[in-house]
Order: C-alpha cells, then structure tokens, then sequence
C-alpha cells in the first residue's frame, strides 16, 4: 500500500483526512500532535469531559483561541467545521455525529462511552478506530458486523499490542508458517491487589491517571489485550489468564511452546504474555514442517528451530493510530477487529464485595479482569469485564471470586449493556454461546 503517497497526494489537494477524537488524555492528546506533524491527514474536532485540557492541546500547537469552536450544538459545530475552525465539545456523541469528518478515534478507555461513540459514528457511516480495546473485547463482533453494512470501517488501532501482534500473525500466516503462540511483553509481574491510590504516586511521577497505571498493574489491560489478539485471529488461552512466565527474547521459543517439546503450553494455538526483557515488545512463536524451510530460516539467523520467535521491540500507542486512520479511510481496511468471540474477559473481586454495592471503574478498587475461553466463561455465567462499571452486587463476594449472574447484575440501562444483549442473541442464533 502506498500510504505516505496517497496522504501526500491529499495534502497536495488540499483535502486532507479530517478526523475526530473522543478523549483528549494522555495517549489521545498525543495522537493530536502527530497528525498535526503528518501529511493528508488533521484532527479538527475534539471531545472531552475536560474541555480545559483538550484546548491546551490545540494552544500547544499554535492555534489561538479564535480558531476553536467551543460547543455542544451539532449546526454549530459543522458550520464552525466548514469555517475551518476546530471544534472542541464535551458532547461525544454529538462529536460522533458530525459532518465533515472522515473518521472518529475513541480513546477513553471507557466501554460504555466507547459502546455509544462507536455505535453512532458506524450509524453516520464515519470510519471508527477504537483505542479502547476494552470496548472491543465487550462487544466488538457486533460493531464490525454493523460497520460493515454501513459500508464504513471498525477496527482497533495500530500501536496497541493488539494490532501489532495482528501484523505480525497476517505476516505469519500468509506465509504458511503456524503460529503456535501469539503475545506481548509486560514489564512487572501481575499485582492482583493494585488500586488506583497504591499506584498513586508512581501513576502522577509518570503522567498517567492513576486508575489507568492500576489497570495495568492488576492485569486487566494485559488480559484485554490478549483477548482481542484472541478474537481477531482464533487462537485461545491456554488457561484461564494464562501462563505468562518469566522470559526474555531468546527464550520465547523454547518456553512458549507445547509441554512435549519442553514449553508450557498444553496445545498450539495461543495467546500468551511474558515478562522479562521482553517489554514493550510482541512477539509471534512460529514453526513450520518443512525441513527445506528450516534450512532457510538457520541461514537466515533465525535458529536452529523447529520454533522461531518473530520479535517486534516496540509498540507506539497514539503515534501509530493515525496508520489505521489511514487505511480505513484510504483502502477501507481493518487493523484489527474481534470478529468472533474465542476469548471472554470476566470479572474477578479484587476486594470482598457486599450486597447492594455498585462497582467501580475497570482499574478501581473492586475487581480485575482475568481472560478465559469464551465457552469456559459462558458455562460459568461470568460477567464480562466491560459490563461491570455501574453494576450492583447482589450477594457478598469473595476476594478473588468470579462475578456471575448470580451474584451480580450489570446495569440493564448502560448502552453497552444493550449492545451485548443484541450481540449474544446473534452470536447464540449462529450456535455460539
């Protein structure tokens, strides 16, 4: 694909990519300064629950304040648009509604402000690129399928682990090797008992909300991120939350691989985490039968095999989102996109919950997100991950136990909630779940 040429034929034009963005924090803010850099491609409206702060952006980039348009009005907003003003509202889904844009980036992390920006920008047939994989893996099936009939792109982004895990299996796979495990770098083993202020001070030394450093603490980013690597591309857990042992690079292909020839692993096929030196890295095991390929691929420094380690050393976050952007919008293709459901992240008390408490925030105090088979999580009745948020416990939970539909109740009224019902009708019509 020509990218680069056919954004710089847009700047050229004068008809660059015109794009939206749903939270202006840390990874969003950033994803605004690099398409300012860029070529053929221009963020021009932004929303956020701290207008504050995405108006700082702009200033930092040299717009004056006379050159953003600061509303919750739809006519006003697209006539500001075409006076080639910026547009800065706290009105998400108004934002998602808009005129004038090619795509919408969401980035709060948030399913159920994800759920609602998603779904009204594929009803105003806006591409919509999700850096907020937490929505993804809640109900993403069900998105990618109404995006497609609209004739407009969902997907995740490129520059989470997830999308770069993706290429790296596409790279794989049409070469025809096997991809036997498929994962991600995380820099610290799990801490199951991280809450948001035991992460406070490290959380404020580094820029980050400190409910976002917890949720990375605790697991539940790493054990998204898996399930979406997961549902994009059909390979499964080993195990409930799976093995994520203590590796480096070089070691990747002899632990990462089936229990018979040494690894950990009780099957081919998975998705899997490691920490060590291998952070903030993906990476792809892979093998293949073929003794003349093997042959080759020793030539080629890659080992003695029969398993190889395809090894990319970073991951961009927001810098590499404005590539998906492209690619949706240029070529109308996806990055990555949970297309099925194989993997299900269910909630776990990270505290003892008592009847009649509504949970928090994914990365709070409550609980943590751990990855199953989607089966194994549906037998159980397990709550997903990203319907816990303003849900009520209704009997006492255990430190450490499943939230199910016995014990708890995901708030009915929450569009995310809603999304998810018409999902697993469709998923059970079509005989899974």
């Amino acid at each position: 694909m020509e990218v680069l040429e056919r954004l710089q034929q847009r700047e050229a034009e004068g008809n660059p990519i015109r794009v939206g963005l749903v939270g202006c924090g840390h990874m969003g803010s950033g994803m605004v300064h690099v398409t300012h850099q860029m070529a053929g491609m221009e963020t021009i409206a932004i929303s956020d629950v701290a207008p504050a702060r995405a108006l700082e952006t702009w200033r930092k980039l040299g717009f004056s304040d006379s050159d953003v348009c600061i509303t919750n009005d739809r006519g006003q907003a697209e006539d500001a648009l075409r006076a080639r003003k910026r547009v800065l509202t706290e009105d998400s889904v108004m934002l998602a509604q808009l005129d004038g844009l090619d795509a919408v980036v969401e980035a709060t992390g948030s399913t159920e402000v994800g759920a609602r920006v998603a779904w009204t920008g594929i009803m105003n047939s806006h591409h919509v690129i999700m850096l907020n994989v937490e929505t993804d893996v809640t109900v993403g099936p069900l998105l990618h399928r109404l995006a497609r009939k609209s004739g407009c792109v969902y997907t995740a982004a490129s520059g989470d682990e997830p999308g770069v895990c993706k290429m790296l299996y596409d790279f794989a796979r049409t070469l025809g090797f096997e991809v036997v495990c498929l994962g991600k770098g995380k820099n610290n083993p799990i801490d199951l008992n991280a809450t948001p202020e035991s992460c406070r001070e490290e959380a404020e030394r580094r820029g980050m909300s400190p409910k976002m450093l917890s949720a990375f603490k605790d697991g539940s980013k790493t054990m998204v991120e898996l399930a979406a690597m997961s549902n994009a591309t059909g390979l499964q857990p080993d195990i409930p939350g799976m093995h994520g042992p203590k590796a480096d690079v070089a070691e990747l292909n002899q632990v990462l691989i089936p229990r018979e020839d040494g690894g950990v692993l009780s099957r081919r096929g998975c998705v899997d985490y490691a920490t060590g030196k291998v952070a903030p890295g993906v990476f792809a095991v892979i093998t293949s039968p073929d003794p003349r390929i093997r042959v080759d691929m020793r030539f080629l420094s890659m080992g003695d095999g029969p398993y190889y380690t395809l090894y990319r050393p970073y991951h961009l976050c927001n810098v590499e989102t404005p590539i998906s952007v492209a690619e949706a919008v240029l070529y109308g293709e996806s990055t990555i996109v949970s297309k099925r459901m194989v993997s299900e992240v269910a909630a776990i008390a990270k505290r003892t919950l008592q009847a009649g408490e509504t949970a928090g925030e994914i990365g709070g105090p409550d609980y943590f997100g751990r990855t199953y088979r989607y089966v194994e999580a549906r037998a159980q009745r397990a709550i997903p991950l990203g319907l816990v948020p303003s849900g009520t416990v209704l009997q006492p939970i255990g430190k450490g136990e499943l939230l199910t539909e016995a014990n708890f109740a995901p708030d009915p009224d929450t569009f995310v909630c809603k999304l998810r019902r018409m999902q697993d009708a469709q998923l059970a019509m079509e005989g899974q779940g």
